[in-house]
């Protein structure tokens, strides 16, 4: 669930800029989009539910913000996002090279819709039986996803393009850095906050029962997946660097892989590359399907769960129709508002029991977080926002780290303050 379009699409173009210094930029990726999504499974498991964790800060805080990352990870943006990409990559050339001339924008409108109509309505097919997706995406289109990617990984070292190239902006001021940012773009933080449901629902399905037992169980499946994640992200980011070397320069990473794969396979490469990219989209749609309608279900059970899963489809549908370029432009502003809150929740509730006797650390630390993450979205946006360059690490995309330290401290001391009295 967690490996869908983001992921196969930001390391090989940033391997491709980051030439020789993307071991040191794959190392911030990987803990934005491996390690953070990891521990966020983990602690969801944990506090049983995003919705009890957030709650930490606030209860209307917890509905809110659980609510949200619902609607953006789910039929607002994340799901459109998936289908748009499948389109985009998977289906989009086999047209071009059919009709042997440009499209119209009438026709790829009319084709794209087809295609969603096709492709949301076997989504929405395997998402019917949440408690068997261990066994329709785990045992089949996984495996299938990881082969095709392997295959094409080893040929590159067989046959490699050329040696790591030069470093380009913007990986060339703080590569670190700039892959720690470069990993909000896959999403997975905001969406390994939800996956913890389908997860539990999963286990139990397989004879787990107990609470301890899943969250064991949990964090086990965790580390594999993350292990299996860092090393899918460092062979697709090492095809992207010897694109870099070779000078092949691209647009984007889907096109980086695109590249990559006429250059070893021939114009048959791009059923390979279709084929990845088709069961990439597919198993994150179809997990985001899962959890978005189950949620529905619980905090408003009058509609059933096919009635909200019907509903989700019917959003995203409409959504996706606007085009991937749209959705990738809104995508950044949105991920600078709640990705930060995000992050600093996972933080928080890793650290529990360090905090639990502390009430205002949650409320304080996340409210200055959110004040500066909501400023820099605005500001991508294009409003002026005063004071938000004059934080520390402003520079570099992470104004909000002094922020949130200084409402832990804050919140630390009032805590304290109300224990006394």
């Amino acid at each position: 669930m967690f490996f869908g379009a983001g992921n196969l699409i930001f390391p090989p173009y940033l391997g491709s800029l980051a030439g020789a210094s993307m071991p040191w930029a794959m190392a911030g990726f990987v803990i934005t989009a491996v390690c953070f999504p990891i521990f966020a499974v983990i602690t969801v498991a944990r506090f049983g539910g995003v919705q009890n964790l957030a709650g930490r800060v606030h209860p209307v805080f917890a509905v809110l913000f659980t609510v949200l990352i619902y609607l953006v990870i789910g039929p607002f943006l994340g799901i459109p996002r998936t289908a748009s990409t499948s389109f985009e990559m998977a289906i989009s050339p086999f047209l071009s090279m059919a009709t042997a001339s440009e499209m119209t924008i009438s026709e790829h409108a009319t084709a794209q819709a087809i295609y969603l109509i096709f492709f949301f309505a076997l989504a929405a097919g395997l998402a019917l039986t949440p408690e068997r997706l261990t066994e329709k995406l785990g045992k089949y289109a996984s495996p299938a996803l990881i082969t095709l990617i392997v295959g094409l990984f080893v040929t590159c070292l067989i046959h490699p393009l050329a040696d790591y190239g030069i470093t380009f902006p913007p990986y060339d001021y703080h590569a670190f850095l700039r892959g720690f940012l470069e990993g909000y773009q896959t999403m997975d933080t905001l969406a390994a906050l939800n996956f913890g449901l389908i997860i539990a629902i999963n286990l139990r399905a397989l004879g787990v029962s107990s609470t301890t037992d899943i969250v064991r169980e949990t964090v086990r499946a965790g580390f594999i997946a993350g292990a299996l994640l860092i090393v899918i992200y460092c062979a697709l980011a090492h095809i992207g660097a010897t694109v870099g070397g070779a000078g092949l320069f691209t647009a984007n990473g889907a096109q980086t892989l695109t590249t990559a794969t006429e250059v070893q396979y021939g114009s048959s490469g791009i059923l390979v590359l279709g084929a990845i990219y088709f069961l990439a989209c597919l198993g994150t749609c179809v997990g985001l399907l899962s959890c978005c309608a189950n949620y529905f279900t619980q905090i408003m059970p009058a509609l059933s769960y096919r009635s909200w899963l019907l509903f989700c489809v019917l959003c995203s549908f409409i959504v996706s129709n606007a085009g991937l370029d749209l959705l990738l432009k809104a995508s950044i502003p949105v991920l600078m508002a709640i990705y930060p809150p995000a992050l600093m929740l996972v933080i928080l509730g890793l650290t529990h029991r360090f905090n639990r006797n502390f009430s205002r650390i949650y409320p304080m630390t996340i409210a200055l977080t959110s004040l500066v993450s909501i400023g820099s979205a605005l500001q991508d946006c294009g409003f002026s926002v005063p004071l938000l360059s004059s934080l520390p690490f402003y520079s570099v995309g992470l104004e909000w780290i002094a922020p949130a330290m200084i409402g832990w401290v804050v919140g630390l001391l009032y805590s304290k303050s109300d224990l006394d009295l």
